[in-house]
């Protein structure tokens, strides 16, 4: 079974303040989690990453980070890589903030609010897309070229 998992949080725990915004209220240290995966797909030629939250209040959820175009030889990202080190010909997409690289949990005052990590495997070695594009367009680009996926869920909540 496609598996993955962290060292920063655990499925179901609160997002530690390492991996949660500075900004928006918010006083975290925008880390990147560490992430592990193990057991791709037959055929997995790369990974798309993403981290969204559907709780957020824009009737279309928040973008936090979107990766494309990570090799299949890579089984792992420590924590903070996203503005350190990410794996070479990886792209990383304008999230919802306008940056090109990860953007921590943000949530408004008085609602918990999931974020999700999902990896795909892809039967491609790259997708034909720019840092550019919206990551709506990389999920409708990645729907039809994803072998399987994996995830993991924290929350964070706010107090009013």
């Amino acid at each position: 079974m496609f598996k993955l998992w962290s060292n920063s949080y655990k499925e179901g725990d609160t997002m530690p303040k390492a991996q949660c915004f500075n900004g928006m209220g918010q006083d975290g240290d925008n880390l990147s989690p560490s992430l592990f995966w193990e057991n791709a797909p037959k055929g997995t030629k790369s990974f798309v990453i993403t981290m969204f939250d559907p709780d957020a209040p824009t009737g279309s959820g928040w973008w936090h980070w979107v990766v494309v175009n990570i090799p299949a030889t890579v089984t792992h990202l420590e924590e903070g890589a996203s503005s350190k080190k990410m794996p070479e010909d990886s792209i990383q997409i304008r999230n919802d903030f306008s940056f090109y690289e990860y953007g921590g949990a943000a949530p408004p005052p008085g609602v918990k609010h999931r974020y999700i990590i999902t990896i795909h495997a892809m039967d491609v070695e790259k997708l034909d897309i720019t840092k550019d594009v919206s990551p709506a367009f990389v999920g409708f680009n990645t729907h039809f070229h994803s072998l399987g996926s994996a995830q993991l869920t924290c929350f964070v909540e706010t107090e009013k």
